[in-house]
């Protein structure tokens, strides 16, 4: 497996691996960053072009990848170019999160990090990122490449449109929904329906901002 990205959630990621034997095989992939070293803990070898990603897919029984770096808009552009080469994406998710049994569903490409609460009736989209101690709660629907930052609760029947992201601990009231490409501060509490390309951000939270539409 690759994961796309080698600093801070795909060092998240790599415990994970570790806690699921799943360490054999395992690269790291940075194209960008020059304050890496060759090998991630001195141990994971980190590949620096697509070229050299696409010959492990070849030269191995292994073609999955994981999304190892944060911001929507940048784990759907880093999967998009890993499918292009053949990859197939994969969820990593960990043993140390709690997931309802009942109707819930978790697309491809998910990233579900420890102390992770996700309830009954839930649907999340493609290449979702849950940090620690977030809670999707019953009934809840999260799109396509959706950020949830640590300690965030999404309360029930709440809808969360592709791209968005949520900032630490802030609160989703029930029945809410939020458009696509809606960032939420940290600490807000959401009770009103927000729209696309929107910032808020408050106690009630507020529109702070439009923000540019994605062009994706």
């Amino acid at each position: 497996m690759i994961v796309a990205g080698a600093k801070g959630l795909a060092k998240e990621l790599l415990e994970i691996f570790l806690q699921t034997d799943a360490l054999n095989g395992l690269y790291f992939f940075d194209n960008l960053s020059d304050d890496i070293p060759e090998k991630l803990f001195n141990r994971f070898s980190i590949i620096r072009t697509f070229d050299e990603a696409q010959k492990i897919f070849e030269h191995t029984a292994d073609s999955t990848f994981a999304l190892g770096l944060g911001n929507p808009f940048l784990r759907r552009k880093l999967c998009d170019q890993f499918l292009k080469i053949a990859g197939r994406l994969t969820s990593v998710i960990s043993p140390k999160a709690d997931i309802g049994h009942f109707d819930t569903t978790l697309g491809d490409g998910c990233c579900i990090l420890p102390g992770v609460v996700i309830t009954n009736g839930v649907t999340l989209g493609k290449g979702c990122l849950l940090n620690p101690n977030a809670t999707i709660s019953h009934d809840s629907a999260l799109g396509d490449f959706v950020e949830v930052s640590p300690g965030v609760n999404v309360t029930g029947n709440c809808r969360i449109g592709d791209y968005s992201f949520l900032g630490s601990n802030c609160v989703i009231l029930p029945k809410i929904i939020l458009g696509k490409n809606v960032t939420v501060g940290a600490g807000a509490v959401v009770t009103k329906d927000v729209p696309d390309n929107c910032m808020v951000a408050g106690v009630p939270a507020v529109v702070k901002k439009r923000l540019e539409p994605l062009n994706l």
